[in-house]
């Protein structure tokens, strides 16, 4: 099968890429390289799938020296000639768009990030997927959407009608998006809403990021709520997985489905939606505590007050995924910490 992987220099969008490339899939994979965060940690994503220099001219194609099925183009969603000509062939079987501008805290910043690549791009995406006939789109949600919804467990059949930041406002709006050209066009779209993904050549503007960077260097770690936040950590090999079996099932729509008792995770349509969590959350003064084990090192920790466009707590219900595609989440925190504090380490000593 051919994949089109959008924001395949991002954390998930890598490690997704790897995978089914892995399994025999042709990708290719697109990504506007950022400055959102270090773009050097970006291009050591693409060399890990033999992609040593991208070609600087924007749009243009770079082949991979490590893996005959994947090609590179550095681009834009919001460029909609570039994101046109990218679709004009080959046929994609698959859309994963994994694309976004992240980050709640940055989203109180720079609000306008998010409706440029979140809103416009989206848009340009499912544009393009309608007018190719993909058959199936899968695209990052976030937990975010809950907002002030949020009922613990939080489920994709509860309501999501009152996001915290600009961040979870674009997400939702994604998904609404998406229902949109499902019901218009038949086009099958299914979103994910991802909990706190964790792992290996993750981001550095995560969390669990920052304190591995400070604890390793004697500085002190920002505990927000004195560690009283309870987090549903996912390691990022769950959420591969979950991906992957997501993508082979395209949705089909549910014709005795009723607006009346206001389920917004299907629809008579070709539209579904899923969480991707651990569905045991981690208290975040204990998630410190098994970094600290995994690091070696205890942290010299700040506490601060909750953030503006925080929740206390996310929690996933993942019953459907569960019921619909045999997901669950494998990997432990200890295990899932282990892993990332033996990459950390050696990744900052490359």
């Amino acid at each position: 099968m051919v994949h089109l992987v959008t924001g395949a220099a991002g954390f998930i969008g890598f490690h997704l890429v790897r995978r089914l490339l892995d399994r025999g899939d042709q990708v290719v994979g697109v990504d506007s390289l950022n400055e959102y965060y270090d773009p050097q940690l970006k291009m050591a994503r693409l060399g890990e799938l033999g992609i040593s220099s991208p070609a600087a001219q924007w749009g243009a194609e770079t082949e991979s020296s490590r893996f005959p099925a994947f090609t590179f183009i550095r681009l834009s969603l919001e460029d909609q000639d570039g994101m046109e000509k990218l679709f004009a062939s080959p046929r994609f079987d698959r859309v994963c768009n994994l694309a976004a501008q992240a980050g709640v805290r940055y989203s109180l910043a720079n609000p306008r990030a998010y409706v440029e690549s979140n809103i416009r791009g989206f848009l340009n995406v499912l544009e393009a997927c309608r007018n190719a006939g993909t058959p199936h789109l899968v695209y990052a949600s976030s937990s975010s959407v809950y907002g002030l919804d949020a009922v613990q467990p939080s489920s994709p059949r509860h309501r999501a009608d009152h996001p915290m930041s600009m961040y979870a406002a674009t997400k939702r709006a994604n998904e609404l998006m998406a229902h949109t050209y499902s019901h218009l066009y038949g086009l099958p779209t299914t979103g994910l809403r991802f909990f706190t993904v964790y792992g290996p050549w993750g981001r550095p503007d995560m969390a669990y990021f920052k304190f591995a960077q400070a604890i390793l260097a004697g500085q002190p770690i920002d505990v927000y709520n004195n560690g009283d936040m309870l987090r549903d950590f996912t390691y990022i090999d769950d959420v591969v997985e979950g991906i992957l079996r997501v993508l082979d099932r395209v949705p089909q729509g549910d014709p005795s489905w009723n607006p009346g008792l206001a389920d917004p995770s299907g629809s008579s349509a070709p539209y579904k939606l899923y969480n991707v969590g651990n569905s045991a959350p981690e208290r975040l003064s204990d998630f410190i505590e098994a970094l600290e084990s995994a690091l070696g090192k205890k942290a010299i920790k700040r506490n601060l007050p909750m953030q503006q466009g925080d929740v206390q707590a996310t929690c996933a219900d993942v019953a459907d995924l569960e019921r619909d595609l045999g997901w669950r989440p494998r990997t432990k925190i200890g295990e899932g910490l282990r892993r990332f504090a033996e990459w950390y380490v050696a990744y900052r000593r490359s």
